[in-house]
């Protein structure tokens, strides 16, 4: 493939810079902002609206490059650790950069907060906080990963970005060739590991009727301990400081609202916290499992509803059901996929004339949309912050509070 010299310009969504190259735009990963790299072209077809490019060789450094702390995610590398060669500090401007530019170019509007690390992080030098692990096997049964934006595997060497107990659970065993592999490390600090969905144990499928389908997890916010079920292979925060950050974040802005609407609420995260509270809570999930693991951990509130089932569905018929009026000091808290929540979606939520939406958001442009659709409906953006939980990687965990004007 060949290669360019460039100017690297400001940093885009997606863990890549911006650059220009006659005329062309070209994301360009593994490089930093006012960088001058050689630059090798990864995808470059004539026709295209822009190229993509590796920046192999640094001609002149950022003062935020540092030696990558994970190598195998470099050029030509597994994805998943794009940010590996950039200061901590580099790297939460970076995210604040992206923040910044989302909502001034999807929402028309300034996103007024900062980038905040996790607490943990400064100690670790933002490694070994995964509690949850993928890879996939090689054909020796070794942990691998895709290359990025290709079907290549590389077999691993090492998972800096996971704790330990993980790395270890996924490094120091050999698996069924190409087998999809999880590692989980729950708050009891043991490793499980899934193959294909299915519980390992000492080597070899767990084939025990008893095997356990789910783990505890256990997260203390300023004094108070909540206690969950969830599903072994089930969705959670995956940074081992996220839960109590973003519970800490949603009990704040929730305030003093009397009831809440908890959307996309996973196996109850917020639910739980919201419930204890002493909030009236209506937790809606799609996802089967999830939502019986929230009936489980909810099942001593009297205040709390469990409701399986599409989100914008389950919303158009709390119209028609007097047992799911909430009032109009509720508020409504969601945590959407990464894809955001939509305008359909969002349009069921301002038919309940909430006083108050929370938003939980893992990407900054499908945020940034529907802060702007929000706006169109008489819900202003009160209050954001970001923080930057997925440390050597792109992703970053916002939160946003829009009140009814």
């Amino acid at each position: 493939m060949s290669t360019v010299r460039l100017t690297i310009g400001s940093p885009a969504h997606g863990g890549h810079c911006v650059a220009r190259h006659d005329g062309r735009v070209i994301f360009v990963r593994h490089t930093l902002p006012g960088e001058v790299v050689e630059a090798r072209l990864t995808e470059q077809e004539d026709g295209a609206s822009f190229w993509r490019a590796d920046a192999v060789e640094i001609l002149e450094a950022s003062p935020d490059r540092v030696p990558s702390a994970w190598p195998e995610a470099g050029p030509g590398g597994v994805g998943g650790g794009e940010l590996a060669h950039v200061s901590l500090e580099g790297q939460r401007a970076w995210k604040l950069a992206v923040m910044k530019e989302s909502f001034e170019r999807f929402a028309g509007q300034e996103f007024i907060g900062e980038v905040s690390a996790a607490p943990s992080d400064a100690d670790r030098g933002g490694l070994a906080w995964r509690t949850r692990v993928g890879a996939i096997a090689d054909v020796e049964g070794r942990a691998a990963m895709h290359l990025f934006r290709s079907k290549e595997i590389a077999t691993l060497e090492s998972m800096p970005l996971a704790l330990p107990a993980a790395a270890e659970a996924l490094l120091s065993q050999r698996f069924p060739g190409g087998s999809k592999i999880q590692v989980v490390v729950p708050a009891d600090g043991e490793a499980r590991v899934l193959v294909e969905g299915v519980r390992w144990n000492g080597g070899r499928r767990d084939k025990r009727d008893n095997a356990p389908a789910s783990v505890t997890e256990r997260v203390t916010v300023d004094g108070e301990t909540y206690e969950y079920r969830v599903a072994t292979g089930g969705f959670w925060q995956v940074h081992t400081d996220a839960p109590e950050t973003m519970i800490r974040q949603v009990l704040n802005r929730i305030g003093d609202a009397p009831a809440v609407w908890d959307l996309y609420a996973g196996a109850g995260l917020f639910s739980v916290a919201l419930a204890t509270a002493g909030k009236r809570v209506i937790s809606v999930e799609t996802d089967e499992t999830a939502s019986k693991n929230a009936r489980r951990n909810l099942h001593s509130f009297e205040g709390a509803t469990v409701l399986n089932g599409d989100v914008r569905k389950t919303l158009a018929a709390a119209g028609t059901d007097p047992k799911l009026a909430l009032g109009d000091d509720a508020a409504v808290l969601l945590d959407p996929p990464r894809s955001g929540a939509g305008r359909a979606t969002l349009e069921r939520i301002v038919e309940q004339n909430p006083a108050r939406i929370v938003y939980v958001a893992c990407d900054p442009v499908a945020l940034a949309r529907d802060a702007a659709l929000l706006a169109e409906r008489g819900y202003t953006l009160k209050d954001a912050e970001a923080f930057d939980l997925f440390p050597m990687t792109h992703h970053v965990e916002a939160i946003a509070t829009f009140e009814r004007a």
